[in-house]
């Protein structure tokens, strides 16, 4: 097996690719990744070990020397993004890459698709992912295109659609589609079949479906997640509710927009299963995992703050010119983030937050804290437990006040788990980065995974009285960073 030398990769600033470069990096390979904007990949892991190029395969010119000197090329490309014209799109950018790759002398492009029968009367999405494998087959380069259905991981789109449509809804009203057969994969099999390919040269040309090991009804996927989450779940079909409406209603009680989230649900009519023995012919060695050890992994990355990648957008806006704020929904969480640029070493800031609790207090309406306390206490929780250890040392698994330490790093981070009754599981990350001899940037983030419908209602009932605390709470610190002796300003 000859293992190219050097590899281009398309979409790694999605779901799948942002999965698949660490992975690539891991194995030893020499990467270049295409983006149409560079700052897309500024802040992730590995942006300083790849080489980064600008390019729109929507505009062939811009192609021109992005694949010099590359042996395999990965597609990973989709612009289904609610334009009504995401299948035309996808074939133009496909032909445009096929043909570059061509001039190029690329020997192979790896691309991922969907799984589907054409002759089942497909939806306009399922046969745009094959379409768009034939396009790239039209320049005459090698296709290995990988067929699959849903990618059970957090962040991934059909995942979490069914993944929130479980925790909010206790009881579902379901159309026909709740009953089609899928084939589910863990995006850690997919990443394997992804990453093996490169060095099992008989993939090349083949068209080869993926699954995990379990076929199963998009409602049984539902039950056996909610089963898993300790959650009761009542289906109740119904003989018709047409895709608009249900688009509507997955827009409605998930972070998915209508305008995605319709040509999805038309696809769920169709049965999606494995229907070739290719992968298990070239790729002996990986051995599908089945769907309730894919989701155990996918909440096991949630509980562990494991997250790489989402499909998912945020909000942001900018508060008095100097904070940033940032609420959004990513791999089942919701996470709130506020930023602030601090006059003030990472070293002194890191001092202020690993100060709080205890007899210190809190930076911010220190009173409201104490009664969250003894609230907790009273339904049966840890209550307050009067403070810490040491008045300004922090370790790994040290108690403070409600929550416990997870991590901390000196001069980086310090990362605090409740232990407070909740409605699911939360985490309180502060965090600071050098910007100057004299600057920082300090970062404070709260994550909450809610459990079951109620898990959202108590977020969002208490969402003001968050953004209040976590808005004062970061002034506070970055107030007292920048005093001479670092004096609490507690308020």
């Amino acid at each position: 097996m000859t293992k190219p030398k050097s590899i281009l990769v398309t979409g790694a600033t999605g779901y799948v690719g942002g999965r698949l470069v660490p992975s690539l990096l891991k194995s030893g390979y020499d990467l270049r990744v295409l983006v149409r904007d560079s700052s897309d990949v500024v802040g992730r892991n590995w942006h300083n070990k790849v080489d980064i190029v600008q390019a729109d395969v929507l505009k062939p010119q811009t192609l021109s020397g992005v694949m010099a000197d590359i042996d395999v090329a990965y597609y990973l490309i989709h612009s289904m993004n609610g334009n009504v014209d995401f299948a035309e799109r996808d074939l133009m950018a496909a032909r445009n890459f096929g043909l570059a790759a061509k001039r190029a002398g690329i020997s192979r492009i790896i691309y991922l698709g969907g799984l589907g029968d054409r002759n089942a009367n497909l939806s306009k999405h399922l046969m745009s992912r094959q379409e768009t494998g034939d396009a790239l087959r039209e320049a005459g380069v090698p296709v290995t295109e990988f067929r699959a259905a849903v990618i059970v991981g957090a962040g991934s789109i059909s995942f979490e659609t069914i993944r929130y449509l479980t925790e909010r809804v206790p009881v579902m009203i379901c159309p026909s589609w709740v009953y089609t057969l899928v084939q589910p994969i863990s995006i850690i099999d997919v990443i394997s079949y992804l990453t093996s390919a490169l060095t099992h040269m008989k993939s090349a040309g083949k068209i080869i479906d993926i699954g995990g090991s379990d076929v199963l009804t998009y409602g049984e996927m539902m039950t056996q997640y909610a089963k898993l989450r300790g959650l009761f779940r009542i289906l109740c079909p119904v003989p018709v509710l047409t895709p608009t409406l249900s688009s509507y209603w997955v827009h409605i009680v998930t972070p998915v927009p209508s305008t995605i989230a319709r040509p999805l649900i038309e696809g769920l009519r169709n049965t999606v299963v494995v229907a070739n023995n290719h992968a298990q012919e070239i790729f002996p060695t990986i051995t599908p995992t089945n769907y309730l050890e894919s989701v155990s992994a996918a909440l096991d990355n949630i509980e562990l703050g494991n997250i790489e990648t989402s499909w998912s957008d945020s909000v942001s806006t900018t508060i008095g010119g100097r904070s940033k704020s940032v609420l959004k929904h990513q791999d089942g969480m919701i996470i709130e983030r506020w930023e602030r640029v601090v006059n003030a070493t990472p070293i002194k800031t890191h001092g202020i937050y690993t100060r709080l609790g205890g007899a210190n207090g809190w930076p911010y309406m220190n009173w409201l804290w104490r009664v969250r306390g003894y609230i907790d206490r009273i339904v049966g929780g840890v209550g307050y437990r009067g403070g810490r250890r040491h008045p300004e040392n922090l370790r790994v698994g040290d108690t403070l006040d409600f929550w416990r330490v997870e991590s901390v790093w000196p001069a980086k981070l310090l990362r605090l788990r409740a232990e407070m009754k909740l409605p699911g599981n939360g985490w309180l990350q502060f965090e600071t980065e050098k910007i100057s001899d004299t600057t920082s940037r300090l970062i404070q983030t709260v994550y909450f995974a809610p459990k079951g419908l109620f898990g959202f209602i108590y977020w969002y009932a208490l969402y003001p009285i968050h953004s209040l605390l976590l808005q004062g709470t970061i002034s506070n610190i970055a107030r007292s960073s920048e005093t001479p002796n670092g004096q609490s300003t507690s308020r």
